[in-house]
């Protein structure tokens, strides 16, 4: 079989379409250069099937191949798998820690330590009015001074236990918010689904779905922040996400199975667990606060009633922070255990109690709050700078650089502007061919 007159005209057209199609990527690689979530595209040019010339038609008489131009093999996204795994790991870990540190944020403003209004400082004036009743144990205006901070005392720490319950309380309503049926994790899974329906019918009817895959992608980075994410391609365009320690994967396919119970599920969802379980961070210190005013009540009964008075303190065994108040008035207050008039003894004993167990065990809880905002705050530094490295990686591979891609635009250009001069020279040698051959005296 000879070879077509036009065949020629038909390789330059492929050329032409090809060089179009090239551009056209780069023009939707630049119109998307600050598009957040967005793989930078390539057309894949591969030479299209030869034209089989067989024996006989050549010198050779073995046959030959003639080209026949390009064809654009595929639109190739720019995606390193393997780095985005690494990226939604380090998101995970990012979001754990940013809402630990937003939440021990509550309960470091609540603490207000060091500071004039902080525990500390009217635990110093408690025992300072003790100090100054040794002076002149039976002045009334004194007794009743010592009361009144004694009761500022039991109210700023039954402030900061209602302080630290709301810390917990609104951790649980974001928790609760997030995890809910219309919350951001069932959102995300239904926008996941219904793209693994578009994906999967738009690779069944040929064509390369790559701004669905760039969208997918952006959700799973958002549900990796949340907790642990683990994707499984099930080999038709769609995929498998398990979430968290969920029974069942969060979207299998083009079905979500959400609400489920979660319990270690890490990243920021795992955190606000962490922060308002019964065994959490908030529990822990309110149980360290109880322990505190346990022990000042205590410490402070055991030497005022030695006298024969009443207990100084009283308080509710289990929640001493915040049922701790002031027992007696003025006159019931005890300075001695002797009935001998400006006798001060038990006042003495009680202003000793400065710096003793009541105070380092609220040191302790001080120190413990303050130490785990130290370690929280590194951590979510470091785990920020970890994300920023892993994104400039991703970046580097999907990212568009307009210096390449103008270079590209250059590129594709010549090579069009070079396929029609190809087919303008084809044309004008086919209008000899056609119009003027036989014609004699041309």
């Amino acid at each position: 079989m000879g070879i077509s007159t036009f065949s020629g005209l038909q390789t330059t057209l492929r050329g032409l379409l090809a060089q179009q199609r090239a551009l056209d990527v780069t023009s939707h690689n630049v119109a998307n250069a600050s598009t957040a979530g967005y793989s930078r595209q390539e057309a894949v040019l591969g030479a299209s099937p030869a034209l089989k010339i067989p024996a006989g038609a050549v010198q050779s008489g073995a046959g030959a191949q003639l080209g026949t131009g390009v064809d654009v093999l595929s639109y190739r996204r720019m995606r390193d798998g393997f780095l985005d795994l690494q990226f939604r790991a380090q998101a995970m870990r990012l979001g754990g820690l940013a809402a630990q540190v937003r939440g021990l944020e509550q309960v470091e403003v609540a603490l207000a330590e060091p500071g004039e209004n902080g525990i500390a400082a009217q635990l110093g004036e408690f025992w300072s009015g003790w100090g100054t009743l040794v002076n002149a144990p039976e002045n009334q205006a004194t007794r009743q001074a010592l009361v009144e901070r004694g009761r500022g005392l039991a109210a700023s720490l039954a402030t900061l236990d209602s302080q630290l319950v709301a810390a917990a309380e609104q951790a649980s309503a974001e928790y609760t918010a997030l995890t809910g049926p219309a919350g951001e994790v069932g959102l995300i899974a239904g926008e996941i689904a219904k793209l693994n329906e578009a994906i999967r019918s738009s690779l069944s009817s040929g064509a390369a779905p790559n701004d669905l895959y760039d969208r997918r992608d952006q959700l799973l980075d958002q549900l990796s922040g949340l907790a642990q994410v683990a994707v499984t391609d099930l080999g038709d365009g769609t995929l498998e996400v398990a979430f968290g320690d969920a029974a069942v994967p969060l979207v299998a396919g083009t079905t979500v199975t959400w609400p489920q119970a979660l319990s270690e599920p890490k990243g920021k969802l795992g955190a606000l667990l962490a922060l308002t379980g019964p065994a959490g961070t908030v529990a822990a210190y309110r149980a360290e606060l109880d322990t505190f005013a346990q022990e000042l009540a205590d410490s402070v009964n055991a030497l005022h009633t030695s006298g024969g008075g009443p207990a100084f303190f009283s308080y509710v065994p289990g929640a001493a922070a915040s049922t701790l108040a002031v027992a007696v008035g003025a006159a019931e207050v005890q300075t001695s255990a002797t009935p001998a008039v400006g006798a001060n003894d038990l006042a003495v004993a009680i202003a000793g109690l400065r710096n003793g167990a009541a105070d380092q065990a609220y040191a302790r809880f001080v120190s413990r709050v303050g130490t785990d905002m130290s370690e929280a705050r590194r951590g979510e530094e470091n785990a920020q700078s970890l994300v920023l490295a892993v994104q400039e990686r991703r970046e580097s591979v999907s990212g568009v650089s307009l210096d390449e891609e103008m270079t590209n635009l250059v590129r594709f250009q010549r090579g069009y502007q070079a396929s029609a001069r190809a087919m303008t020279t084809l044309d004008e040698a086919l209008d000899v061919l056609i119009n003027r051959t036989g014609r004699v005296g041309i």
